[in-house]
Order: C-alpha cells, then structure tokens, then sequence
C-alpha cells in the first residue's frame, strides 16, 4: 500500500498554510494538481515527528526559531528534485564556449570569469560545464570559477561525494565518459581529480533568500534551468529581478528548453545562439 497522508490517519488539516509557507520561503508552487505530491512529500516528516496534522508542522517551521533551520533543510529534501544528467541540453553548453565565453574574456580585463550552476541538483550540471569549457580550451585562455548551489543539503552532499550510476550518463558521449571518468568495481564512476577540481564552491542557496544567493548572482553567467518550472510567476519574477539587479553587463541566463521568462521580466533580451537561446542582460 502506497504510503499516503490517508492510509496513515495524518490529519490533512493545516496543509494549506504549510503550502503558501514553503511557497513564501523558498518560490516552489504546488497548485491543485500537485496538491497531492507536496502532502506525500511532506507525511513522512510529519509523523517522524509525532505530529497528527500537517498544522502543527506548520506551527514548527513559522514559529520555533531554534530548529527552524534544521526544518527547512528537512523540507527542501524532501520537495527536491534530483533527476538530472550530464550533457543535458547539451546545445546550451555549447553556446556557452562557442559564443558566450569569447564575449565575456574581451569584457573580462583580467578578471576571473564566474559560472552559477543554480539548483544544481547532484553536481552533474557544473561538472558537465566544466568538460565542455576544458573541451575548448577555456581554463588554458582564462581564469574561470564555477559555483554550484542548491536549495538542498542532501544533493550537496551527494554532489561532494560524486559517485554516479549509469543513469546519469545516458546523454555524455562514451569519449567524454572514458575521458573524464573513473570507473569504480562497485559500478558507479567519479570525475578525475582535475574535473573535481574545477569546481570552485559548493554551497546550500534558496533562491527567494536575497541575502544567500545575491553574491553569487553577480556572476555574468547563470545557469538556472529546469526550476522555474515548479515556481509560481511571482517567484519567477522575484527571482530573475534579483538576477538582473546583480548580473554585470553583458550577462547571461541560461534556463531550461521547456521554460519561458517573457511574461516574467523585460531585463533581458532573448538571444538565439547555434539554435539555442540565451537571456541576455545587456
């Protein structure tokens, strides 16, 4: 049997201001069709807590400040999502070196060029940003850092461990694999030191928190792809203005194929690069 909120006797009472609280916290939206998944998501935490309703949860994460921040890691476990692979949207990784990474060394003046892979799930995203930048030649050309954030501690730690099952290789050409890659006897594989270490920071970042993520927004690149998805428009909007206030000129924002910010911002221009489009702050 399904471990549900029902089968379970966990009163449903207070999920509605638990919903528009985590809404508030952290952007993530969950309307009257998810309705379902956020109570599932959310029941185990409950009961592991001897809780009968889903108010009393709520109770804990408005009003208790001595665990509050405990709690908030729980709950964004929890609502993650960490499917992700390498070379996903591989087009995008792509223009980055081919277009963007030019434009930015002639504005750079010397100055380190800063990559944000946020939410950046397990690691694979910044790491794949990494191959294709050594790919062309880049860390020979330039001084680059990459950050790589995420709303959860859990996927941080799994994204510091690095050791990936054959699923998160489904789309990275076999050459890059065994380039890249070291295969381990239990099945899974971790990135060569070098590749480890071209990420210069690992970090826990909610997007709605100005004061976490806006040192890191002033990157001129952003990677902010498939999380827009699971926003509300306010939070979309939120978001990409604080991306626009921090971004320097040019700036680039990358989002996912599937998500739109036209009806979001007029800050940034969208740009078509090598059959990939880019939003550009300029």
């Amino acid at each position: 049997m399904p471990f549900t909120p029902d089968n379970l006797g966990l009163s449903e009472t207070g999920l509605p201001l638990l919903r528009d609280l985590i809404h508030e916290r952290t952007g993530l939206f969950y309307d009257n069709g998810r309705y379902d998944m956020l109570s599932d998501r959310l029941a185990p935490l409950v009961l592991e807590r001897g809780f009968a309703s889903f108010l009393d949860f709520y109770y804990l994460l408005k009003y208790d400040d001595r665990s509050a921040n405990l709690e908030w890691n729980a709950v964004m476990d929890a609502l993650s999502v960490q499917e992700t692979y390498f070379w996903r949207e591989s087009d995008q990784l792509e223009a980055l070196a081919r277009h963007v990474m030019p434009e930015l060394q002639a504005a750079a003046h010397g100055w380190p060029i800063r990559i944000w892979s946020v939410p950046c799930a397990t690691g694979e995203e910044p790491l794949s940003i990494a191959i294709v930048l050594n790919e062309h030649g880049w860390f020979r050309r330039a001084e680059i850092e990459i950050h790589a954030s995420d709303g959860s501690a859990a996927a941080i730690g799994k994204a510091k461990l690095a050791r990936y099952r054959e699923r998160s290789f489904r789309a990275l050409p076999d050459t890059l694999r065994d380039k890249y890659f070291e295969r381990h006897p239990d099945g899974s594989s971790s990135p060569i030191p070098e590749l480890a270490g071209r990420i210069s920071s690992w970090s826990i970042v909610n997007l709605m928190s100005k004061d976490e993520a806006q040192w890191y927004a002033r990157a001129p690149v952003i990677f902010c792809r498939n999380v827009f998805i699971y926003f509300s428009a306010e939070g979309v909007r939120q978001v990409t203005a604080m991306f626009a206030d921090s971004m320097p000129t040019p700036g680039f924002l990358f989002v996912g194929a599937s998500e739109s910010l036209l009806s979001a911002t007029d800050r940034f221009t969208l740009e078509e690069h090598d059959k990939t489009f880019v939003y550009v702050k300029r």
